[in-house]
């Protein structure tokens, strides 16, 4: 037996109206190719699905089991179908985020609440527990997004900037290097380094500034949320070094001294990494845009 679409699309429109010449017109077919094409769906299935000589046309007990699996078929596959049409057209997809950066949590959030607004039938999720295997999962299909600072040579991988930031020093105000305009590598020697708990090699201060001159701190401290780490570093408890946007969201009292590293401070840039194939998305655009205003609007404070 080879039941197709069409086929509970015809016992569907012969229920709503009573009769074959109206079902007909429904469907856009000819009376006699509609007769034929249940005729055909009888002769496979062996029962009848109408009540022969009765008005309006009723369904037999097959009938009835017949338009059951239509009412109940048909919804899923013109749902399927819309969905597959708004894949085309950009407006449906899947949006899995991975972060390499820890403290992105503070400003994506918010843009991901502006994106859920604008982009309701894009499936948004942040794997959380695959940042630190980002790169190979986005390769993999696993995630669609990868928010870095460390663009890596990738064939099939498209890097959309989002937005500068300066990593800087944060101590407490009455700190012996609260006197220097900048700090540099060697202050960190006798230092206790208070950092989020992520591989070093994820971190700007290592990967930019003490690795490259071959310093290491007195103690590594880890802590995992920014008000405590600056909790700590107010108690003198350590020293740490905290994005510029990470400063400016957060309330920065009188407590704390912020110096750039080196005389010329240092700028990073952080990028959602796509895979090529889905950059030119419409909302894969529209997130980067949303990234963008908000960091200006950190910006400003």
């Amino acid at each position: 037996m080879h039941i197709e679409f069409r086929h509970l699309r015809t016992i569907k429109a012969i229920h709503e109206t009573g009769g074959l010449a109206r079902a007909a017109d429904m469907l856009g077919i000819t009376q006699s190719a509609l007769s034929h094409q249940i005729k055909g769906i009888e002769d496979q299935a062996g029962v009848e699905l109408f009540v022969r000589r009765s008005k309006p046309l009723k369904l037999s007990p097959a009938g009835k089991r017949l338009l059951a699996a239509a009412e109940r078929i048909l919804p899923e596959v013109e749902a399927l179908q819309a969905e597959f049409e708004g894949l085309v057209q950009g407006r449906a997809g899947r949006l899995h985020i991975a972060i390499e950066c820890h403290a992105c949590f503070e400003w994506l959030f918010p843009v991901l609440e502006q994106f859920r607004k604008a982009w309701p039938d894009v499936d948004v999720d942040i794997r959380a527990g695959l940042a630190f295997d980002a790169m190979p999962a986005l390769i993999k299909e696993e995630v669609d997004l990868v928010i870095t600072s460390d663009p890596e040579d990738i064939p099939g991988v498209t890097y959309l900037p989002l937005f500068d930031y300066e990593p800087v020093f944060v101590a407490a105000a009455n700190h012996p290097l609260a006197a220097k305009p900048f700090v540099e590598p060697g202050d960190f020697r006798g230092e206790t380094l208070i950092t989020y708990p992520v591989d070093r090699t994820k971190l700007d201060i290592f990967s930019q500034f003490l690795a490259p001159a071959k310093v290491e701190p007195a103690a590594i401290r880890p802590v995992e949320l920014t008000a405590v780490i600056l909790l700590l570093v107010a108690s003198g408890r350590g020293v740490t070094v905290l994005p510029d946007w990470v400063l400016r969201q957060t309330r920065f009292g009188s407590d704390y001294i912020t110096r750039p590293l080196t005389e010329q401070g240092i700028t990073r840039r952080l990028f959602a990494a796509v895979r090529t194939v889905d950059s030119d998305l419409p909302f894969m655009a529209h997130l980067a845009r949303l990234a963008r205003q908000e960091a200006v609007r950190l910006q400003r404070g």
